[in-house]
């Protein structure tokens, strides 16, 4: 038996195999990729590593073995996503793996932004499978906003049509942490279980543009804009217009409160509270 991470030379992926290593040994763990030289770091720590890529079924094969224990880490091709996930699935389904468990979003089937449509297909699939699963929603990462901190730097502002919205973020490793607990716990304590994944203090991107004005020391104010105008400025910036919209239709999510759960979830399943946003922000400003 296995612990199994897909997509595990991805940010999250990457940040799920360093958790496990503290509390299993590497040759208990397997990573998933696409490409072994991408991996190699990896195997030089003792994780067995398993070829395989979710666009071609027949390679899935042999990803995963009887008993094993998988995270499925969605994809990140928005539009891809349901039939690569329906492939490995059915992989994960002939192997007889233990358990199944799934990277989501934040409030499942009651998710009703455009980003939320495959996650909810996706753990439609895994029930109508018949697998043992676990659901881990994800809310917002931090480094969502904080990845983009450098137009934010540079033009002295947050512009968003999100409004007075609020956003209970928290870091990526704090879900990878929430992951690892899953897949290394008790089976009988987290099959059947869907968590409801999100930081312990949500934030609104006013709170948020005046954070990083007091951590840089720079004048960064918050632009609230109409939807139809952040969408001009997010494809005037480079950012194709399909993806544009789904950022927009996220804002929006924002403002009607869908990412602002403030459970406690994520913090249980780690043992300590979420990281806070400042911390984040200083790391990125750091890293700038």
């Amino acid at each position: 038996m296995s612990i199994v991470v897909t997509g595990a030379t991805g940010r999250l992926g990457r940040l799920v195999i360093d958790a496990l290593l503290t509390s299993v040994p590497a040759e208990s763990v397997a990573a998933v990729v696409r490409d072994k030289d991408k991996a190699a770091d990896l195997a030089e720590r003792g994780v067995e590593l398993r070829v395989a890529d979710y666009d071609r079924p027949e390679t899935l094969a042999d990803a995963f073995g009887s008993g094993d224990r998988v995270l499925l880490i969605s994809g990140n091709e928005v539009g891809r996503r349901l039939p690569q996930h329906e492939a490995v699935v059915t992989a994960a389904k002939a192997a007889g793996v233990a358990q199944l468990a799934y990277t989501g979003i934040l409030g499942g089937p009651e998710a009703d932004f455009v980003l939320a449509d495959e996650h909810k297909a996706t753990e439609r699939a895994i029930l109508d499978s018949g697998l043992p699963y676990t659901f881990l929603r994800n809310g917002w990462y931090t480094e969502n906003y904080t990845d983009n901190l450098a137009p934010v730097l540079a033009h002295g502002a947050v512009v968003s049509n999100a409004g007075e919205g609020r956003v209970a973020s928290a870091a990526r490793a704090d879900y990878a942490a929430a992951a690892a607990a899953v897949l290394t716990g008790p089976l009988d304590e987290h099959l059947g279980k869907a968590y409801e994944l999100s930081g312990d203090v949500s934030w609104s991107l006013a709170e948020y543009a005046a954070e990083v004005a007091r951590l840089s020391g720079r004048a960064i104010s918050f632009t609230n804009v109409p939807a139809e105008t952040h969408r001009e400025i997010l494809v005037g910036a480079g950012v194709p217009r399909p993806f544009a919209e789904i950022l927009v239709d996220v804002d929006e999510a924002v403002a009607r409160g869908a990412l602002a759960a403030r459970g406690d979830d994520l913090s249980r399943l780690i043992g300590r509270p979420t990281t806070p946003v400042a911390e984040t922000i200083e790391a990125a400003l750091a890293a700038s």
